[in-house]
């Protein structure tokens, strides 16, 4: 039996220390990271954007997510695209399934997520506040072979976010491609049925469109409809 939103957001609270309020949230990624790593205790949480806010930094979150997978041999596949556009149904779904997933692997005892969290921002600020002396800082300059390989790996890096944003913009137009031709198809039903009704319908057709209209509104479990009032006849 699948879990509802409230009982997954309750469960990743009580694990991760935080307040998720919505399960678009878990788009940006940071929440799947944590879940993994209180099963496996080894995810780079120093690299985690906890507090992501753009596209990119989601990708780089479900990067880690991946070497996780690869790492542990763990099958399933993360739909990358569809879960950082940060809709419901979408992170819904692959929610529950790592909620399974956790179920079965968790080692039991207690996580201490903010701990692991705060030791390794320990780490990461300790090095930071590694300096050099100043006299060497004057003297000691990179070497131009060196420089050239950082510029690489840079123009590398560069290009690669470069083509992941060009193809996530592209499948985002083939999407609301798809999505514009179906929404056209179930106006043009509506209107068809609505002229119908104006002229009157037999008690057989009656029965028939009330079938229709209902197949077109039907939802499936969890899935949130808009705000927007549906036209009714």
């Amino acid at each position: 039996m699948t879990e509802s939103r409230t009982e997954l957001l309750s469960w990743y609270n009580d694990l991760s220390g935080q307040g998720y309020t919505k399960i678009e949230q878990f788009g940006a990624g940071a929440g799947h990271c944590l879940i993994m790593d209180s099963i496996y205790r080894d995810v780079p949480m120093h690299k985690v954007k906890f507090n992501a806010k753009h596209e990119y930094e989601y990708v780089a979150n479900f990067k880690i997510l991946q070497a996780e997978f690869d790492k542990h041999k763990i099958e399933n596949a993360i739909p990358v695209e569809r879960l950082i556009k940060c809709k419901f149904q979408d992170n819904l779904e692959f929610l529950q399934w790592v909620k399974k997933f956790w179920d079965q692997y968790y080692p039991g005892g207690s996580y201490d997520a903010q701990a692991r969290r705060k030791s390794l921002d320990r780490v990461k600020s300790a090095t930071k506040e590694v300096k050099e002396p100043k006299e060497i800082k004057k003297t000691v300059k990179p070497r131009p072979a060196e420089k050239e390989k950082v510029v690489q790996e840079y123009q590398k890096v560069t290009h690669d976010m470069t083509s992941q944003v060009q193809q996530l913009k592209t499948t985002v137009e083939q999407v609301e491609k798809e999505r514009e031709f179906y929404f056209s198809k179930l106006r043009e039903i509506e209107l068809y049925i609505q002229s119908c009704y104006e002229k009157s319908v037999s008690n057989e057709t009656d029965k028939a469109f009330k079938e229709i209209q209902a197949i077109m509104y039907k939802t499936e479990d969890g899935f949130e409809t808009p705000d927007a009032e549906v036209e009714t006849y």
